[in-house]
């Protein structure tokens, strides 16, 4: 039996002593009385009462909620030259008008952005295509730098592209203003071009091609990939680990395809159920997991989020995995018709007509877009420690709300966590590594602490154990 605290501390114990915890009859002197008082696990203490230490552990772990937003999305375009599959919002055509953001929105944003009073904010570019109007970004990017030599914020800026309309002069500015790139590549040929189709039916060949300049200009550390899982992906979780291996990354992230927006129409040809994905997944991890024990480093990103949470008192800044939740609270979309949004995938929900999730406007100030309707509306939904089926459950220290999805899934941000695939995603992943944890040999051990601290194997120097 896992049992948990909101501190994030937690013990495995046997059916007997979890049984006597219950009847609190765990006294002194029994073998589990030092340890589990040693981790605040004996009593449920009210927060009025918590110690200056257990506040200070749950401060830590909430240190998010007090930032506001820090990651600002610009839609700079929404025109694209590929048809993707997957597809979670109605591209337009490379050469069509009105499908760009004016400069004077993009601007206005920029407003919002340093109106937020995070220290650390980032600035991703998407799309469509965002390198179809890399006079754009550029203008945000040296907006932003000259706007911030006044608020004095650490600030980053990311783009996610194709890469393939990205000039040598525009990855040169990449690099100068250290702009990091990310792309997608799905799998080999035959899985990339099915799920990614471009008018020339080479969206892979050109991809490993504009890798390979990008990586060239700007250094491996700079540009990353992540494929978009669709039906024809799991069925060789090995196949697709070592395609990233044998591009010479260091890591996949391994994500379900998204129920948002224009995706639904293709969920019949190309998705899955979530038990699908999870066995995909289990097994994809015990095969890196494989490769790390001799000797290969290779990380499986979600579940390093994860165990960071589970395995730190520090969260890894993860929008999806936040309570209260990162819509709206940690990150704001700036369409490119100016519109406002608390979540790409609130974005997404909108370009299938669905209104509830607009903001505001790129001009309306953050205080304004920050009590809007529709961010009121989510926080209904944002806090999971008071939502029916998440209050008590053991995994909720290190979960999150995300009350965009269960809006769209289900209609209203609390939404029905009994039958949410968010909620059968992550109880099935946590009691995947709880168990994994429990049962682990030190090789394991020592990949899954290091994965969680951000450090190489090396690093650690003792695995420790875990008590059952």
């Amino acid at each position: 039996m896992l049992v948990t605290n909101d501190f994030g501390d937690y013990a495995v114990l046997s059916a007997a002593e979890h049984e006597a915890l219950t009847a609190d009859a765990l006294l002194l002197g029994h073998p589990r009385h030092a340890d589990l008082e040693a981790r605040a696990l004996l009593h449920d203490t009210p927060r009025e009462h918590w110690s200056d230490l257990e506040s200070a552990a749950y401060a830590t772990r909430k240190s998010f909620a007090l930032d506001g937003p820090s990651l600002h999305i610009f839609v700079v375009t929404l025109r694209c030259d590929h048809s993707c599959q997957y597809c979670q919002v109605s591209r337009a055509a490379v050469d069509a008008a009105g499908f760009d953001m004016s400069l004077d929105d993009a601007y206005a944003a920029l407003d919002r952005v340093f109106e937020a009073p995070a220290p650390a904010l980032t600035i991703e570019f998407q799309g469509g295509e965002p390198a179809l109007r890399f006079d754009l970004v550029r203008a945000i990017v040296e907006r932003a730098q000259a706007l911030n030599e006044t608020h004095d914020r650490k600030l980053s800026f990311a783009m996610v592209s194709t890469l393939h309309h990205l000039s040598d002069d525009d990855l040169a500015y990449c690099r100068d203003h250290e702009i990091r790139l990310s792309t997608s590549i799905d799998g080999p040929a035959e899985w990339h071009d099915a799920n990614r189709p471009n008018p020339g039916r080479d969206s892979w060949a050109r991809t490993l091609h504009a890798l390979a300049r990008a990586r060239a200009v700007l250094g491996d550390h700079a540009v990353s990939a992540l494929p978009t899982l669709t039906r024809r992906a799991l069925s060789d979780p090995k196949l697709l680990v070592d395609h990233y291996r044998d591009l010479g990354f260091p890591s996949i992230f391994l994500r379900p395809i998204s129920p948002y927006g224009f995706a639904l129409k293709t969920r019949r040809a190309i998705g899955y159920e979530m038990s699908d994905f999870l066995a995909f997944y289990e097994a994809a991890l015990d095969y890196i997991l494989e490769l790390n024990a001799s000797g290969e480093p290779f990380e499986e990103t979600y579940t390093a989020i994860l165990l960071r949470h589970m395995l730190t008192p520090f969260h890894s800044g993860y929008m999806d995995l936040r309570s209260p939740a990162g819509a709206g609270l940690g990150v704001l979309v700036y369409d490119y018709d100016g519109r406002v949004y608390p979540a790409d995938e609130a974005r997404m929900a909108a370009r299938t007509g669905d209104d509830r999730f607009a903001m505001g406007r790129v001009t309306d100030a953050l205080d304004t877009l920050m009590s809007s309707p529709a961010v009121r509306w989510l926080a209904t939904g944002s806090v999971a420690e008071t939502l029916p089926g998440c209050s008590e459950c053991a995994f909720v220290p290190f979960c999150g709300a995300d009350p965009v999805y269960h809006a769209a899934a289900h209609g209203d941000p609390i939404g029905d966590r009994a039958n949410s695939a968010f909620c059968f995603k992550h109880k099935s992943l946590f009691t995947l590594l709880f168990n994994r944890l429990t049962d682990a040999d030190a090789s394991t051990l020592t990949t899954f602490l290091a994965w969680a601290m951000g450090k190489p194997r090396s690093d650690i120097l003792a695995p420790g154990h875990v008590d059952r």
